[in-house]
């Protein structure tokens, strides 16, 4: 009997939110927009992910308004995802994902978030300790941890060991970007 994707039977807002975010791969994906990622090729290679499940995400995402597809180049034609408020919103819980699963199953810390105007690293809920407020998602920098590998096989991973505030682009090489693309395709299937 195969699963249903509703909780139809459930009167519960964790149940709807679950609908939409709760299938693999989604929340990494809503992860890796805040990160700024934004192009398919760049999600692929970060993710590892079947080309067939990204396309699904990508769509779902889109649909309900967490992602929002633009145009970024007419000949040929090609798309980037760019995370919207709706999208922005799942921040907070993210972070607290994040922070769990460190204390539960991983000891090293892979990323830093801090206050990007503070330097300060952020509180359990997102918030500066030092500045007294809640940060915006924006004004969040992300520095890597003692957990990440200095040398990452993929290039979006070696874009993101930089110091980045949340949400702005990830930069790789394309044409080594699409070499990894193609490994990864190659080893999924």
């Amino acid at each position: 009997m195969a699963l249903g994707k509703d909780y139809a039977t459930q009167e519960c807002s964790m149940a709807r939110a679950l609908e939409i975010v709760g299938e693999r791969w989604t929340l990494l994906v809503v992860r890796d927009a805040l990160y700024g990622v934004r192009r398919y090729n760049d999600f692929l290679v970060h993710l590892g992910i079947p080309r067939a499940v990204l396309a699904a995400r990508l769509q779902m995402l889109t649909a309900e308004g967490i992602l929002e597809k633009r145009r970024y180049q007419e000949s040929p034609p090609r798309d980037e995802y760019v995370i919207t408020e709706r999208g922005i919103a799942l921040w907070p819980t993210l972070r607290s994902l994040g922070l769990w699963g460190r204390e539960h199953f991983h000891e090293t810390q892979l990323r830093y978030f801090r206050h990007a105007d503070c330097g300060t690293e952020l509180g359990p809920y997102g918030e500066c300790p030092a500045c007294g407020t809640v940060v915006p998602v924006e004004d969040v920098l992300m520095e890597p941890g003692p957990g990440l590998s200095p040398d990452p096989a993929d290039p979006v991973s070696r874009a993101l060991l930089k110091p980045r505030r949340l949400l702005q682009p990830v930069e790789t090489d394309p044409v080594q970007l699409t070499a990894t693309a193609r490994e990864s395709a190659e080893s999924v299937e």
